[in-house]
């Protein structure tokens, strides 16, 4: 590999611009981390995607507001609903260029309105509020590390495509698609805003996960009269969950998580309706097929009890993401662009999932985790390391402009996809 751990002409300027910006970094994401963008929250996220489209229209780039696609989830009465949340934000920039790299994040938060509205100064170079780290933050730094890029001389040499979606939180399959469509028009390498972890580690391998609802219908009855005419959902539903429970352990990664179960009424009826949540995680594709497939096996014996059937809803919305040659070269490329920076970069394997799983399924190695250094995401301690901001947005700065001269062979990279 070409020596990365000297900055070119142009990584100084980056940078300088970049180091500069961080104040102003700080102020627009609090901006935007002060409106509530909780997933289900379509208000909010309808007011901040045009300030987001605003604000991406500084690039040298098109920028559109494409429809969200309905969210799918089941209600409690067992029916499949569609609900609508906002904009899928889509940027896109010299399509001809030799470098194409596809960039993604979100603007959604988990914290529906009311339940974590405050931003503070925690008073030791960190701020805590919602969605400053998860990952507004990651947003601000993606558009100004673009905006550096663009300043210097190698812009026409790279060219990228964006997608903002307003629902990642609760792993909306129509934002996946989105996401999918983008890397498949020709993108080399990936690159996701997700936050670093607070030791400044970032993501390595990634579980795939899948969301259940399996739907029991039975049949009611007087309990004290005729319970023998009726058929209990939730019978059929306990059986259900000590099944899946029962997975767990027994293919290496693979987990199995019943969350809730749904249904059920008086005490003196025959419980026609039960509903199972479930979540599962797998390692790899070979995995998440075999989780699957027992999924499968356990709705089969549940609905062949007698008077017992049902559906299932759901899947992985986000493929695994292994490590495989591509990712570990594009690992090191990015260590060795921080190491220029002073950084000392590492990557963990871990169980969370985000946009990147979707984007390696589409064929492309990406890093996910350029977002800024923060902690305790998706609870009211969330909290963003100020100093992170000019910091991060230099990494990224820097990858595009070795990706764009060469000094990271992007298209050598993804060949590698199949290794």
């Amino acid at each position: 590999m070409i020596d990365l751990s000297n900055l070119s002409r142009e990584d100084e300027a980056a940078r300088e611009r970049l180091n500069a910006r961080s104040a102003g970094m700080i102020s627009q994401t609090r901006n935007w981390a002060s409106i509530n963008t909780g997933s289900l929250n379509v208000e909010g996220l309808r007011k901040l995607a045009p300030m987001l489209a605003d604000a991406f229209s500084e690039l040298d780039a098109e920028v559109r507001l494409e429809p969200g696609d309905p969210f799918e989830s089941v209600n409690a009465a067992g029916e499949t609903e569609a609900t609508e949340t906002s904009a899928v934000i889509r940027v896109s920039s010299r399509p001809n260029a030799p470098v194409q790299v596809v960039m993604s994040g979100h603007y959604d938060t988990v914290f529906p309105p009311g339940t974590f509205d405050t931003i503070r100064d925690l008073g030791d170079g960190r701020l805590n509020g919602p969605g400053l780290a998860d990952m507004k933050g990651g947003l601000c730094i993606m558009r100004e590390a673009l905006l550096a890029f663009e300043a210097g001389p190698l812009k026409d040499k790279l060219g990228y495509q964006i997608v903002m979606t307003p629902d990642e939180e609760i792993g909306n399959f129509a934002s996946s698609r989105a996401l999918t469509e983008a890397a498949r028009s020709g993108a080399h390498i990936g690159m996701t805003y997700e936050p670093c972890m607070d030791t400044g580690a970032m993501a390595g391998g990634r579980k795939g996960s899948a969301v259940f609802d399996i739907v029991l219908h039975g049949r009611a009855a007087h309990a004290g009269r005729a319970k023998e005419e009726g058929r209990s959902a939730i019978e059929a539903a306990a059986e259900l969950v000590l099944g899946l429970e029962g997975l767990n352990g027994q293919r290496d990664g693979v987990t199995i998580n019943v969350g809730a179960i749904d249904g059920g009424g008086p005490v003196n009826i025959v419980p026609q309706l039960a509903i199972v949540r479930f979540g599962a995680r797998a390692p790899d594709a070979e995995a998440a097929q075999w989780a699957k497939d027992e999924i499968e096996r356990l709705f089969a014996r549940a609905t062949a009890r007698d008077g017992i059937h049902g559906h299932f809803h759901g899947g992985f919305y986000r493929p695994p993401k292994p490590r495989n040659a591509a990712q570990q070269a594009l690992f090191e490329a990015v260590a060795a662009t921080g190491k220029a920076l002073g950084l000392s970069l590492v990557f963990e394997d871990t169980g969370g999932v985000c946009e990147g799983n979707n984007i390696f399924a589409a064929g492309v190695p990406n890093v996910d985790t350029l977002g800024v250094m923060g902690g305790r995401i998706h609870s009211n301690e969330e909290y963003v390391v100020t100093d992170s901001f000019a910091e991060r947005a230099t990494l990224s700065a820097l990858l595009l402009n070795r990706l764009a001269d060469g000094r990271i062979n992007g298209a050598g990279i993804k060949a590698l996809m199949d290794r």
